[in-house]
């Protein structure tokens, strides 16, 4: 891929609790960057803590970035702000570009833990959209953007829709500075959700409407300047969550 080659990373930021009242939110970041790291745009929306919005949440982000360059979307798990399951097909019909979702840890899924947490309709409402997400993929980068291969010597897990597990791979690959970590559009857009999070909180708010209200400069702003490409060069040993 080329230098200027774009991808969309979407992270979630999350704090409280589900059953706060009023129910706590949690901050959706979107971020455009290109291979050679370069950070071109930014995006947010809120989604509930324990609700069933991160869907939503997530397709309103990449329509305010309004970014058709940018072909592929990388989210950081499928499970974001406690069990608040995105539906990747929705979001992939609904952008019309492939999605691919990134973890960073073996796991046995979390049917179990839906299964634990909550009962009757909502329950259902959660099993049904997890059970429709594609399996995961191992894939052990290998330092020079490997395939897929053994479980045990993987460093990212993926489940892809609209593109085929190959060029999945590929694009995550070409994403991943020096083959290792997290992929950068997932690293900045991290940054960004909780950086946004964090002025929110201080501005004691409750953040932006996903549907209603446009996200505030000042706060984008202030994430462009914490995600620079000299930034970006300094990258984080990954969070673990296991979806």
């Amino acid at each position: 891929m080329t230098s200027g080659t774009r991808a969309v990373g979407v992270a979630v930021s999350a704090d409280g609790r589900s059953d706060d009242d009023p129910p706590a939110r949690a901050t959706v970041a979107a971020a455009v960057v290109r291979t050679d790291r370069v950070v071109d745009g930014l995006s947010f929306s809120t989604c509930t803590v324990g609700g069933v919005d991160a869907t939503a949440a997530v397709v309103d982000c990449l329509r305010r970035l309004d970014r058709p360059d940018a072909r592929h979307v990388l989210l950081a798990g499928v499970a974001p702000a406690w069990f608040n399951v995105i539906d990747c097909r929705r979001v992939y019909e609904a952008t019309d570009r492939p999605v691919t979702a990134v973890s960073f840890e073996a796991s046995d899924g979390l049917a179990p833990h839906l299964r634990e947490h909550f009962d009757g309709e909502a329950r259902r409402r959660r099993l049904a959209v997890y059970d429709s997400l594609p399996e995961r993929r191992p894939l052990s980068l290998g330092g020079d953007g490997g395939g897929g291969g053994d479980p045990d010597e993987s460093d990212l897990w993926l489940r892809a829709v609209g593109v085929d597990a190959v060029t999945a791979e590929r694009v995550v690959a070409a994403h991943t500075p020096d083959g290792q970590g997290r992929p950068e559009p997932l690293r900045v857009a991290r940054l960004a959700a909780r950086a946004g999070r964090s002025y929110v909180a201080r501005r004691g708010g409750a953040g932006p409407s996903p549907a209603t209200e446009s996200p505030d400069d000042s706060l984008r702003d202030r994430c462009r300047r914490l995600a620079t490409p000299e930034t970006s060069r300094l990258t984080p040993a990954a969070d673990r969550v296991p979806v």
